[in-house]
């Protein structure tokens, strides 16, 4: 299982895009499906700073994505300091990683667990919005998701202005949490169903 420095360390260092050549990819990103859109990636992280691209998952309404070390990660934003249970699952839109990372091979280093061909904006996807998957059903929760200095480091400070903006939040450019609501099976290419 490949750490982000294996990542980093076997494809070189990205070539940050600027905020205009982010700006020119957009349109690719804004013909995203609204509906049935495709599961293009599966990243499990076992540990920190640990990618394992996957085929097939177990999504669980206690773990999240089976064997993802979610539920040990602490949470600022948690009551008592604990994984935050609408932080369960990290989804990003297919179209801006490929963009952002220029490579599908750097697509993990993103963090996120699940990589979906659809619009993930706040107008398509709003909280309690709920998606099935596979054999499973999660839902959008309202917890935001931003770009942190990982992801600067990963793909550049233009990238994650970007993503912070007012549309980067609109269209959640850097991805949105989800949590599991009924437990099932996801393959790669599984169509996301809004319900």
């Amino acid at each position: 299982m490949p750490s982000v420095e294996d990542i980093i360390n076997q494809y070189g260092p990205a070539q940050h895009l600027s905020l205009a050549e982010l700006e020119a990819g957009l349109a690719k990103v804004h013909a995203s499906p609204k509906d049935g859109g495709a599961l293009e990636l599966i990243v499990r992280r076992s540990a920190e700073n640990m990618r394992e691209a996957i085929d097939e998952a177990n999504l669980d309404l206690e773990l999240g994505l089976v064997g993802d070390s979610w539920k040990n990660r602490p949470s600022t934003r948690s009551a008592d300091g604990l994984a935050h249970p609408d932080m369960q699952l990290n989804i990003m839109n297919a179209r801006f990683i490929d963009l952002i990372s220029q490579d599908r091979a750097r697509w993990p280093l993103a963090g996120d667990q699940l990589f979906l061909d659809m619009d993930l904006s706040a107008a398509n996807l709003p909280a309690g919005s709920q998606l099935a998957l596979g054999s499973a059903i999660i839902e959008v929760t309202d917890q935001p998701h931003t770009g942190c200095q990982k992801f600067v480091a990963r793909f550049g400070l233009d990238a994650m202005k970007f993503v912070n903006s007012k549309l980067g939040r609109e269209l959640n450019l850097r991805g949105i949490n989800a949590k599991v609501i009924q437990a099932g099976q996801i393959h790669l290419g599984d169509i996301a169903k809004k319900l």
